[in-house]
Parts: structure tokens; C-alpha cells; sequence
């Protein structure tokens, strides 16, 4: 019989992932820093038309991309003369599931019922479980889901409550976990003993789900307005979304589209921490995901991980709660669509930068998601009061996370805050370092850190040498 205590399953957690997922990461690892990251892509063995005939066949993907003409009009009302760039949203909701995420979990699900197992894991406590649940449902393939959910005394987040719900209503196991360090360990603990394939966020399976989501964009402004879109902004946490989408985009020849990261800004909040944990509004696409996952990508369930942002971001913004809860009023109120808060966050983004473009510009939020009771910006709010937030109408910039969420009066005092990527940058080398020695870095290494920085060889030489 297996020792099936914590230090007996963490100890075995690459069997584990090597049996539930069917890749063997140690074909592609070349150092403790570098990986034959294409390599590792291309050989998932699916092209771009297979990949759409995947997701058609689930009900993913095609989604409709409409321009958002009233809120574009407001924000031309305080933008300078010839400035405020149309504002495009690609309506992800539309997808089976909800949200994006199905992009990611039709391939997984798909990959899982080829190889023959018997049913699907995934750890998430965002939109993620619902799309796996919904894939694997219409695969008829067994789903557990396993979500950190609740703080010590047993309150549970809003948002993620919701999100267990829609994973039962789709037939999907959901088990519960207080925030803590025990989410790894019951995943390997789940996958180990039922044998299901390891629907892991960070496969590239997942990415490769993603990459027809910049295709569609590429190909749908391209028909409209006979142009490339100038910026795509991506609400940015784990990274999965920018680098599939950014990868398809690139793959439909946008090479000098600009591709903007955004995340609500939660500086000061642990989201390890119990406490902290329900003193937040938003469970993903924030700083608490967003930064560290930027910076040092390896940190997750599979060896090696797929979603590499910095290796396609060009800009991050930051944006506060209360300039997305009044972005996310302001989008049902001017555009009839009422959805839920992760692609808001990246639509708050897209008005700061459309006010400092020219009018002929097209900026393209490239995601939007279903919302629910649980979701909906009014029970956040309530949620918030009810744990000793400060909610208030008010300047923006006066939000502290965890302690007020200050709602804007008025749309032009929307404005976000730029990051300063080359500090990312040189966070992710830091992180780098840590895992190797700078003295031990070889040429394969530097050339793979100055790929997955979007950087060359003689900055990550300069960076280095103040390491």
C-alpha cells in the first residue's frame, strides 16, 4: 500500500505529473533556467485548424466582437482634440462555460478522451473550473475541481462561491479548501488516486486552446476595418491568456500590434495569507497573480509552464477596484452587456489608453466573461462592507487594497498607472538567478532569459552584471 502521507505524495509529484499528463517534461529541460520552449509547443501535435475543429465540435470559439460605441463616444467627450481610439470587446461568454477558460479546457478535455482516461482535474478558483466542467461534460468524462474557497473561520468569497455552483451545474465534484498551502498537495493527492488526466492551466495543451483566440481578433478587425487592431489589452494573471493570445496574433501576422497586460492592483495584499484572503473583490486577474507569475512563470503544478508573459508583453497597467466596479456599471449602462469583473478589468484599461490615441486607433479588450449572483459588482460591494471595507464615491487614486475602494465620479478620472517593465525584467532575472547562479549561466541560457524577457543579448548582459 502507498504512503499517502504529505511528505510521501509531494515526494513522488513528478510520477504524478508525468502519469496525468502523458508529457515528459525532461525531453525538453536544458538547464534549471532554459527549455526548448517551442519545441515543447509544436509537438502537442495540433495546428491551428485543428484546433478550431476541436472547439467547434464543443461549442467554443467564434465568438462575436462588438464595437462599443457609446463608451468610446463618452471617452472622446474629455480625450484632446483627434484623440479617443474605438473600443472594440470580444464577447467571450458566448463560449460554452463562460469565459475564455474553454478555449484552454476544450483542448485539455479533448487530449484527456484521446489517451483514455476516465476524467479530468484542475485546481482554479476562477472561471477555469467551469470550463473544464463543461468540456469534460460534453465528453462524457468524469470533473473534480479543486478550489480554495474559504478563510479560517469559514467565510467564503462571493465570486468563487459562484464559480463552485456553476462547476456542480455541470456535473462536476467540487472540493473545498480553506486558503493555505494544501491546494498542491490534495491536487496530487486527487490525481494520483483516481488516475484522471491533469487538466493543469499551464499545459501547452492550454496555451495552444488560446492562440485561436488572437487569430479570431486578427481576422475580425482585418474585416471590418481593413486593419490591424493597435492594441490588444489582456486582463493578466497566470499568464495563459496573454501568451495564447499574443502567440495567435502573431500567427496572423499582427507583428506591431501592441499587446497590453492590465491587473487590479492589490499591492500590500498576501493572497496566501487567511486574512487577506477575503479582503479582496476580485479572485484572479490581480497583482497578487499577476506580478509574481510575470516574473518567475515556473512557480506552478507542471514542470515546466507554458504561459510565459513577459516573452510577448509590451506594456502592464495597473488599475484600482473602484475604477473597475465603475467601468463594469458604466459597460450594462452605455452597452446593454452585463458581465462579469475579470474582462472589465482589462476594458478599464483600454479607455485610459483609447483617451491617448488618435480616433482612427482601435484598441481590443479581447475577453469578457458570464457573471451571476455571486459575481455581480453589487455583492462585491456588499461582501466588501461586510468585511470592514471602506466603499465611497470619491478620486480613485485614494484606494488602498484591503482598507477602501474609492469608486470614480466620473469616467476621465478613469486612468490606471503605467509599470515600469524593465524592473519585471530585471525581477524575473533576480528569480533566475535563484535557480542558477548568474556565474553558471551558459549561452543557451542567456539566449532563452533574453527571449523570455523580449529583450537582447547585451541588455540581459548589462542586467545581469548588478545582479
Amino acid at each position: 500500500m502507498k504512503d499517502m502521507s504529505y511528505q510521501a505524495v509531494m515526494g513522488r509529484r513528478n510520477e504524478i505529473m508525468k502519469a496525468s499528463l502523458g508529457i515528459d517534461f525532461s525531453d525538453y529541460i536544458q538547464s534549471p533556467i532554459a527549455f526548448d520552449y517551442e519545441r515543447m509547443m509544436r509537438e502537442t501535435g495540433y495546428g491551428l485548424e485543428d484546433i478550431v475543429r476541436i472547439q467547434a465540435e464543443t461549442k467554443v470559439g467564434n465568438t462575436p466582437l462588438f464595437e462599443l460605441t457609446r463608451l468610446t463616444e463618452a471617452v472622446r467627450e474629455f480625450a484632446g482634440p483627434g484623440k479617443g481610439a474605438r473600443i472594440l470587446v470580444k464577447d467571450e461568454a458566448a463560449n460554452a462555460g463562460g469565459s475564455f477558460k474553454a478555449r484552454r479546457a476544450a483542448i485539455s478535455a479533448f487530449e484527456a478522451k484521446k489517451r483514455g482516461y476516465a476524467g479530468l482535474v484542475a485546481a482554479t478558483s476562477g472561471n477555469y473550473g467551469a470550463a473544464v466542467a463543461s468540456q469534460a461534460a460534453m465528453r462524457c468524462l468524469k470533473c473534480i475541481i479543486v478550489q480554495e474557497v474559504f478563510d479560517s473561520r469559514g467565510v467564503g468569497q462571493p465570486e468563487i462561491l459562484e464559480k463552485s455552483r456553476a462547476c456542480e451545474a455541470y456535473g462536476a465534484e467540487v472540493q473545498r479548501l480553506s486558503v493555505g498551502p494544501e491546494l498542491f498537495f490534495q491536487l496530487l493527492l486527487t490525481l494520483e488516486t483516481t488516475g484522471f488526466f491533469n487538466a493543469s492551466l499551464y499545459t501547452p495543451f492550454g496555451i495552444k486552446g488560446v492562440e485561436t483566440l488572437g487569430v479570431e481578433v486578427a481576422e475580425q478587425v482585418r474585416a471590418r476595418y481593413g486593419k490591424d487592431p493597435d492594441a490588444v489589452v489582456i486582463t493578466h494573471a497566470g499568464g495563459g491568456n496573454l501568451t495564447g493570445t499574443a502567440r495567435g496574433l502573431l500567427s496572423a501576422g499582427c507583428d506591431n500590434t501592441r499587446i497590453v497586460a492590465c491587473s487590479v492592483d492589490l499591492g500590500g495584499l498576501h493572497m496566501a495569507s487567511d486574512t487577506d484572503f477575503n479582503r479582496k473583490s476580485f479572485t484572479t486577474g490581480h497583482t497578487g497573480f499577476g506580478v509574481p507569475f510575470a516574473t518567475w512563470p515556473d512557480r506552478v503544478d507542471v514542470p515546466r509552464n507554458a504561459a510565459r508573459s513577459l516573452r510577448y508583453m509590451d506594456e502592464y497597467q495597473l488599475v484600482t477596484q473602484g475604477e473597475v466596479f465603475y467601468v463594469t456599471e458604466l459597460l450594462a449602462k452605455l452597452e446593454g452587456l452585463e458581465r462579469g469583473p475579470a474582462g472589465n478589468t482589462s476594458l478599464t484599461a483600454a479607455v485610459t489608453l483609447a483617451r491617448n490615441l488618435d480616433r482612427d486607433q482601435i484598441v481590443v479588450v479581447q475577453e469578457t466573461e458570464y457573471t451571476g449572483a455571486g459575481k455581480h459588482h453589487n455583492r462585491q460591494l456588499s461582501f466588501a462592507r461586510e468585511n470592514g471595507i471602506e466603499v465611497r464615491v470619491g478620486d480613485p487614486r485614494e484606494n488602498v487594497p484591503g482598507k477602501a475602494i474609492v469608486i470614480p465620479e466620473r469616467l476621465d478620472q478613469v486612468r490606471g498607472s503605467v509599470q515600469d517593465m524593465d524592473k519585471l525584467r530585471l525581477s524575473y532575472l533576480r528569480n533566475a538567478a535563484k535557480a542558477l547562479p548568474v556565474a553558471q549561466w551558459s549561452d543557451a541560457d542567456r539566449a532563452f532569459l533574453a527571449a523570455d524577457i523580449k529583450k537582447d543579448l547585451d541588455w540581459v548582459a548589462s542586467a545581469a552584471a548588478h545582479i
